[in-house]
């Protein structure tokens, strides 16, 4: 989103007629370089400066200080700019030539506008007007109307532009029609008329590479970024935003705080709410310096939303107080309702939202010269102030405030309010209250951006619901999820189509709680299905082949290796460290910017009940389920489905919390004592998590093979601990879809047959190359071991191989999951790396630390290495949840091999290698999981 351009990189024309030639010409050349390249302006204007003052030359003088003026506006700071450009009128003013003063005074308005004060500039610019004439006062109206713009006078800004613009064109002022043309486009971006704002800025673009205006073509790049983000196309905005800010940089100019605003807001759009909440703080920060006071709240209220997200109500009470105060001074009323009612939000207690971060609409005001920062409301905790905790809003109180959001063209914000309004209102008994707000939040549940159409299908739903109506709420809710996996599949990164996932949750859990009441389990288990992993069933990303990426993956691999023996050696690596977060955002970001490469698809269509049945033979599945803090699952063995209440989740993440702790101090060399401690807090855990979770589904499941659905703590879960476990072979999966998916996918086709074995062994392992080595032996192969076992080597055999084995260390990022890795003698192997793969391997074992174990975000999305090789086409994923000894691993390793080579299946061998090395107490192979379908190892060629 974009304030007015104008309030970024508004550069003045030449002034026109009334300077004498030579210095018209000057004057257009220094004006030109301001716009173009305002740090190369400064010393040559200086030098200009320095000589017309000794030559007398007023005029010259007047036109240089107002290029420096422009040049400070970009450059260093407002009061700069300012002086400059008091200074140009007053030699105007000694020259006699009054427009060159009226230029200046212009300029002059607009840099109060910035710091402040916008009445006070449209006054003088009103003041002004009435003694122009021709393309001066058609440049007055357009300063003018970018004023109108600050103070949310939108159709008084779109009357002043429809007035300068025919002016500017007629006298070929294209210096000044670009930027006119860039505010313009801003405008009709917040009318929605997303045509015309294109048009607008391709115009402006194409005039500022006609006039070699390089800062100007970044701002109406950024200007299209926004535009891309209106029409909900992420990758097309992020291109923009970074060819933008590449410029910004190079140059050195002030516009960076509004790019930072602007891809925060669209970061926030699709879930990435840390990396928008840095994003909004730099962007306060820049702004600051600055002393750009016009933008300065509008940011505070995108670091408002951003730090309740997470958790800080304090900041988001903080920052949200300061912007209604500013927006107050300022005299911008449509913002200062805005933040009023981030206060609120703040707040309020809201009784369905568990925490869960929520949607928001994402559309523009035209009612302000910013655009609208969606309230991508969360967390709507009672957030203290002043070291206590306040009372939350009365229903009215949020009534109010949707009215006026209203009123002053926050339409995504009132339906937020009014929704919030209803939920506190049922949960006081208001009913006829709540429905009254539902009815009005629903309405636009049929237009506008995609997030705001999803939360109106939400109030339908609660709408719904007040009337009894809950298969009507049911089909609302899934209309919604509709309209959020349409638009989730235009995305084409894997980060956020995870992350964008949290925005389904509401809807998901509506769905499931009325699945719960009514007591169906097939209901159950189809809304539980619909609130997890579902970015993983989406068709998966295959980036197209790039030099560009695979030199920064190569570098990035490299400065590893670089980074990991200076560690060694116990000396620093602080260069070498921000040129590897320089790499790995270059990497991020190109990934970003794909877009998902073909027809948008949602993902695959819901394994339903009937079709879990069929698929699981003598098996059973059991799925988890978690909602209000209670723990249910869903039953399928034998045909039959059932449902069950197991408790409050609060114990089961207690003792969860327990086992690694206790598997980590199993693995370490230490006294009996400990040992024999670790091992009686992991049998009693054991004991404890199995009595709440399987033991009162026997009688359903019986002693059949396990396929197990997991959730919130339970995914890390070591299965084979928990006594119902032991020795019984047992497939995890992130959901049911996922599974049948796995199980069911369809033999090789001609060409593809068999496939081959690979088995790598990684640097700084000591037990990894015995390992390999014995492995490659069972399957009749040879291991990549040494130099051998780099990226590309591994990469070239991973792909369609029907079985691999990688013994390596591996690192989980929890920041930026994308960049979990395994060590490989030339460095990191990504998950960025293996989405190049095109046919993963059908069986994939991963003898690394935590490498089965993801890094979980909201809705269950999971993000790691064993998700990557699943999404990717892999049928069994077997690796380890916990970190592993790796003087202990080979042994059970082996054993595995050896099971999977005489025909068992993965979870089979897996469950039988782990009783033969472990006895009574779990070791080193307790940690290990079997992720996916539960598959046996197709002999060679068939």
């Amino acid at each position: 989103m974009t304030p007015t351009p104008t309030g970024r990189a508004e550069t003045p024309a030449p002034s026109g007629g009334a300077e004498a030639p030579a210095a018209t010409g000057r004057a257009e050349t220094l004006l030109r370089l301001a716009e173009a390249d305002p740090g190369r302006l400064r010393p040559v204007a200086a030098r200009v400066v320095r000589a017309a003052r000794a030559e007398g030359d007023a005029a010259l003088e007047s036109a240089a200080e107002r290029a420096l003026g422009v040049a400070a506006v970009h450059l260093l700071d407002l009061t700069t700019a300012a002086r400059h450009f008091r200074a140009a009128i007053r030699f105007g003013e000694r020259a006699g030539l009054p427009e060159q003063a009226a230029e200046a005074r212009i300029r002059l308005a607009f840099v109060t506008s910035l710091r402040g004060r916008p009445q006070v500039a449209l006054d003088e610019l009103d003041a002004l007007l009435p003694v122009l004439h021709g393309v001066l006062r058609a440049r007055a109206e357009a300063q003018r109307a970018a004023v109108f713009n600050h103070l949310g006078r939108a159709e008084d800004a779109m009357a002043g532009y429809r007035a300068a613009v025919p002016v500017l064109r007629r006298t070929g002022d294209h210096l000044w029609l670009q930027r006119v043309l860039s505010n313009r486009a801003v405008m009709h971006g917040y009318r929605q008329e997303l045509t015309a704002a294109e048009s607008d800025l391709r115009e402006a673009e194409g005039l500022c590479t006609a006039l070699d205006l390089d800062l100007s073509l970044a701002v109406v790049r950024l200007n299209l970024g926004w535009v891309s983000a209106l029409r909900g196309d992420v990758p097309a905005a992020l291109a923009c935003f970074d060819r933008a800010e590449e410029r910004f940089r190079a140059l050195g100019t002030h516009q960076l705080g509004w790019l930072l605003a602007d891809r925060g807001e669209l970061l926030l759009s699709v879930g990435l709410v840390s990396e928008a909440r840095l994003a909004a703080r730099e962007a306060v920060d820049r702004l600051q310096r600055t002393r750009r006071a016009i933008g300065l709240p509008e940011v505070r209220l995108l670091l408002a939303r951003t730090a309740g997200l997470e958790g800080d109500d304090g900041e988001a009470v903080r920052e949200a107080r300061r912007a209604v105060t500013e927006f107050t001074r300022q005299g911008r009323p449509e913002w200062a309702a805005l933040a009023r009612f981030a206060v609120l939000r703040s707040l309020a207690g809201d009784p369905a939202a568990g925490g869960q971060a929520r949607a928001d609409g994402g559309e523009r005001a035209p009612a302000s010269g910013r655009l609208e920062r969606a309230p991508a409301s969360g967390r709507l905790e009672r957030a203290p102030a002043s070291g206590r905790l306040e009372r939350a809003p009365a229903p009215g109180r949020l009534e109010r405030a949707a009215v006026e959001l209203d009123a002053a063209g926050w339409p995504g914000a009132a339906v937020e309010a009014r929704v919030l309004a209803a939920r506190l209102a049922l949960e006081r008994g208001r009913v006829a209250q709540a429905r009254r707000q539902l009815e009005q939040a629903a309405r636009p549940r049929f237009g506008g951006p995609a997030l705001t159409r999803a939360r109106a299908w939400h109030a339908t739903a609660l709408l719904r619901l007040t009337r009894g109506n809950e298969r009507g709420a049911a089909t609302a809710a899934r209309a919604g999820l509709r309209v959020l996996d349409e638009h989730r599949a235009t995305l084409g990164a894997t980060d956020l189509r995870a992350y964008s996932g949290q925005y389904r949750l509401d809807l998901a859990a509506l769905g499931l709680g009325v699945a719960l009441r009514g007591g169906r389990a097939e209901a159950v288990l189809a809304w539980a299905e619909e609130g997890r992993a579902s970015h993983l069933l989406m068709p998966p990303v295959h980036p197209p082949d790039d030099p560009g990426l695979a030199r920064a993956l190569t570098d990035l691999r490299s400065v590893m290796g670089e980074i990991n023996e200076l560690r060694r050696a116990g000396r620093p690596t602080g260069r070498l460290d921000q040129r590897r977060l320089a790499l790995e955002r270059e990497i991020r970001d190109h990934h970003r910017r794909l877009p998902a490469g073909g027809p948008a698809s949602p993902g695959a269509r819901q394994a339903g009940a009937s079709m879990l049945a069929g698929a699981l033979g003598d098996a059973a599945l059991v799925e988890f389920v978690l909602l209000e803090g209670e723990l249910h699952a869903v039953t399928v063995a034998g045909g039959r489905l059932s449902l069950h209440h197991l408790g409050s989740v609060a114990p089961v993440r207690d003792l969860a919390d327990r086992v690694p702790f206790a598997l980590r101090r199993l693995a370490r060399r230490t006294s009996a004592a400990n040992r024999d401690a670790a091992a009686e807090l992991l049998r009693h855990a054991a004991d404890r998590l199995d009595a709440a979770l399987l033991r009162p589904l026997a009688a359903a499941v019986g002693d059949r093979p396990l396929v197990v659905i997991p959730t919130g703590p339970l995914q890390a879960l070591p299965w084979s601990i928990l006594p119902s476990c032991a020795g019984r072979p047992t497939t995890v999966s992130p959901s049911a879809t996922l599974w049948y998916a796995a199980a069911c996918a369809p033999p090789p086709r001609d060409g593809e047959a068999g496939g081959h074995v690979l088995v790598v062994a990684g640097p700084g392992l000591p037990g990894a190359l015995g390992e390999a080595e014995a492995v490659a032996r069972l399957h009749g192969v040879d291991a990549l071991t040494g130099a051998d076992a780099g990226a590309e080597h591994v990469l070239a055999g991973l792909d369609g191989a029907r079985l691999a084995h990688l013994a390596a260390h591996g690192r989980l990022h929890a920041a930026h999951p994308l960049f979990s890795s395994l060590h490989l003698s030339d460095g990191p192997l990504t998950l960025y790396d293996l989405e190049r793969l095109r046919r993963a391997p059908r069986v994939v074992v991963l003898a690394a630390c935590e490498s089965g174990r993801s890094i979980v975000r909201a809705g269950d999305e999971l993000l790691g290495l064993s998700a990557t090789f699943l999404a990717h086409g892999a049928r069994t994923v077997i690796a380890s949840v916990v970190p592993v000894p790796d003087a202990e691993t080979a042994s059970p390793m082996v054993a595995l091999h050896r099971l999977l080579a005489a025909g068992h299946s993965a979870a089979t061998a897996l469950a039988e290698a782990q009783r033969e090395v472990s006895g009574d107490l779990p070791g080193a192979s307790a940690g290990f999981v079997c992720v996916g379908a539960d598959v046996r190892l197709d002999p060679p060629g068939t």
